[in-house]
This record gives C-alpha cells, sequence and structure tokens, in this order.
C-alpha cells in the first residue's frame, strides 16, 4: 500500500519523532516549524523507563548518550548555601530524580533532525493557518507557503498549539494552571559549576543553576508560585522585557545566588518564561487530525516526564496508524487507548509536585508531600506501557 501524506506541525521532539517513524513505515512526511530554525540550548530533558526502550528502537541511543548532559546529580541548598539533600544520577537505576538519560532539549531536536530529515521535508518559518477536512483528507492553508492536501495532520507543536486552537477549540478549554511559572536562561559559569544541579527551595520559590557545555557556562533556572497564568494576556508571551521584569519582581530579597545570577538576565538572549500548566483533553484526535506530546497531554516540567512522553507517544501513533493501514479512526482510538494511562499518571505525578509547593497559609499543613505520594501511580508514569512491537 502507497504511504499517505502525512504534515505534522512542530519540529521540537514530539513532531521528528513521530516523522522518524512515519517515514520508516512508508509515509511521506512534511514537518512544518513556525521558527525559522531548529531551537538551540533550552531546559534540560529527561528520558526514564520504557522511553530509553524507545531510544533504543530508533537506533539512537549512542548518539543520544553521546550529546548528554553528563549530570552526576542534584543538591539542594537553603539560602545560605548549606546542602540539606542530594539525588544522585545513579539513584532507582538510573529513572530517579536526575535521569541516566538527560540531555538538553535543543540537543535531543538535533539528534532527530539530523536522523530524518533525509527522508522528511522539514519547512521552517511557516505555520498553518487553516485547516478544512472531507472524508479523504485535509486542506490546509499555510501563512506563506501555497496551501496543500494531506491525508492526515497531527499536531506536535507544544503546550500552547496553534493547530489544537484551529481543530480544537481555545486554549483556554484544555489547559490548566498549576499555580506556578518558570524561567531559564544561560549564563557564564562564574559560580564553580561542576557536575552536579544545585537548587535552592524557599516556600512558593525556586533558583536553582546546573553546567552545561563542559561546564563553561550555566542554565539558570527560576521557578515561583502564580494564581493565574503568567505572562496574560497571549500577546505577552512574547514581551520578553515585561516577563524579565515579571522575573525581577519575583524574586526579589531571595537569597543563595539568586542576586548574582539575576545580573545576567538583560543579556540573556535564551530567556524564556511560561506558566507551568496540563493540557487536559477529552480526545485527542478529530477526523484526520490529531495531537501529540505536549499539544494533546502536557504533564508540565513538574511531571518530569514530557520528553518520555513525546516519545513513547510518537512510537505508538505511529505504529497504530501503519498496523491500520493508516486508517485514522482504529489508529487514533489505539493510540488513545494504550497510552492514556501513562498520561494520567504522569500528569497525576505533576499536581501533586505542584501542590507540595504551594506556601500553605498560616497554621495549615501542605496540601501533599513526596511522602504521601502513590509508588504504583509514580511505576505508572515511567514504565505505563506495554510497547507493541509493530511490524516493520
Amino acid at each position: 500500500m502507497t504511504g499517505p501524506r502525512i504534515l505534522i506541525a512542530g519540529a521540537s521532539i514530539a513532531g521528528p519523532a513521530l516523522a522518524l517513524w512515519l517515514a520508516r513505515y512508508g509515509a511521506a512526511v512534511t514537518v512544518v516549524e513556525r521558527a525559522p530554525a531548529l531551537r538551540p540550548g533550552g531546559q534540560a530533558v529527561d528520558a526514564r523507563g520504557v522511553a530509553r526502550e524507545v531510544i533504543r528502537r530508533m537506533g539512537l541511543d549512542e548518539a543520544v548518550r553521546a550529546a548528554r548532559t553528563e549530570t552526576a546529580g542534584a543538591r539542594f541548598v537553603d539560602e545560605d548555601g548549606t546542602v540539606v539533600q542530594s539525588f544522585s544520577a545513579e539513584d532507582d537505576g538510573g529513572d530517579g530524580f536526575i535521569a541516566d538519560i538527560e540531555i538538553l532539549r535543543g540537543d535531543l531536536s538535533k539528534v532527530l533532525y539530523d536522523a530524518t530529515h533525509a527522508r522528511v521535508e522539514y519547512v521552517f518559518g511557516d505555520r498553518i493557518t487553516a485547516l478544512a477536512q472531507d472524508a479523504d483528507g485535509v486542506a490546509v492553508t499555510f501563512e506563506h507557503r501555497a496551501g496543500d492536501r494531506f491525508d492526515l495532520v497531527i499536531g506536535a507543536d507544544g503546550l500552547h498549539s496553534s493547530l489544537r486552537a484551529l481543530a480544537f477549540g481555545p486554549h483556554e478549554d484544555h489547559i490548566q494552571h498549576l499555580g506556578h511559572t518558570m524561567a531559564f536562561y544561560t549564563v557564564p559559569n562564574e559560580f564553580g559549576l561542576d557536575s552536579w544541579l544545585i537548587d535552592c527551595i524557599t516556600p512558593g520559590r525556586t533558583a536553582g543553576l546546573r553546567p552545561i557545555r563542559d561546564a563553561r557556562l550555566g542554565m539558570a533556572l527560576f521557578s515561583f508560585a502564580s494564581s493565574q497564568p503568567q505572562p496574560e494576556p497571549d500577546a505577552n508571551r512574547r514581551d520578553t522585557a515585561a516577563q524579565k521584569r515579571l522575573l525581577r519582581e519575583r524574586m526579589q530579597g531571595m537569597g543563595w545566588l539568586t542576586p548574582r545570577i539575576l545580573e545576567h538576565l538583560d543579556d540573556a538572549e535564551d530567556f524564556y518564561l511560561d506558566e507551568v500548566a496540563q493540557v487536559v483533553m477529552d480526545t485527542w484526535s478529530m477526523g484526520r487530525v490529531a495531537l501529540l506530546g505536549d499539544a494533546a497531554f502536557c504533564s508540565s516540567p513538574m511531571s518530569g516526564q514530557g520528553t518520555s512522553l513525546a516519545l513513547v507517544g510518537a512510537y505508538v501513533l505511529a505504529g497504530e496508524l501503519a498496523a491500520a493501514e493508516w486508517r485514522p479512526e482504529p489508529a487514533f482510538a489505539a493510540y488513545e487507548r494504550l497510552l492514556r494511562p501513562m498520561v494520567d499518571a504522569n500528569q497525576q505525578v505533576a499536581r501533586w509536585n505542584a501542590a507540595s509547593r504551594v506556601v500553605p497559609a498560616p497554621g495549615e499543613q501542605p496540601a501533599t508531600s513526596p511522602e504521601d505520594w502513590d509508588t504504583a501511580v509514580i511505576e505508572r508514569a515511567i514504565n505505563g506501557i506495554d510497547l507493541p512491537d509493530y511490524p516493520g
């Protein structure tokens, strides 16, 4: 059977991972990305449990491991810099707080792009502006290139997915804010960073540093409690100056190395700030259009499993499409049935984590703490699916 034409929106991790599998099964794949090129750097992301097996089946284990951050572990300190808790990357067989496979988001994206660009068409600097489905395909309008027609369209364009908004309705119908905002940016390593992540956690706020690029540079990491999504409204998501002012305001008065780290804020060209939120949907597909990764089921950074879900989801979605001979209805139904338990577990872990960081009112106890979390749910979040063996 001749493979279908499939359009994927998003060239970060979920999109190229899906493209790899679809191309192997014989589909003609196009990936459209709003950014003008691959986005380098970014936050460190982890692959745990069953996601490591997906990487092995991709044939990318060696390439991914060569690009790891090689973080030895994490140390938690108080505002005086005293270490109060430590975790090693070797804990829990490499599936602990610091995963055995930890890699910068941009580095993993490049590994996936390098493995696919010879067989997949990548279109940078463009985006989908309209969709029109019928029984045989999807007519797609782009911002710049001429309109085209595809058999299937997959949205893998992140938490604020524009394709999800086109096909499934407004963002507010699907995004649940978890009460926190996170920010990060690159700083010079003037802090003596070696191979350990350092995190200072205080009620309602965190500040952290991690080494990157052989410890020549560091990544500054911040979070703060916020009762509403930050920034708001959507237009301010690209107002970097306003976001930097917000971060300074919220971190004012915090001890440890925080003031020194903030001195580099004005020079940070890779600054990123966004709400901590989840995407919760009744279904991840509609006709010939489906969603993958954060666009469909973002668990938020509070789960530490967004990349694992993207990789596992890509494997399952592509495999089910090929197994169903590209018929969307049975393929999308099987994809959702297989992946839902793992997604639900990760979203629960993230909600527990977010609730544990909320500052309780005077006289009240924290809403939850890690000691209260169900270990069965945590295990399902990491290994919550028996990977099918798809033909080919």
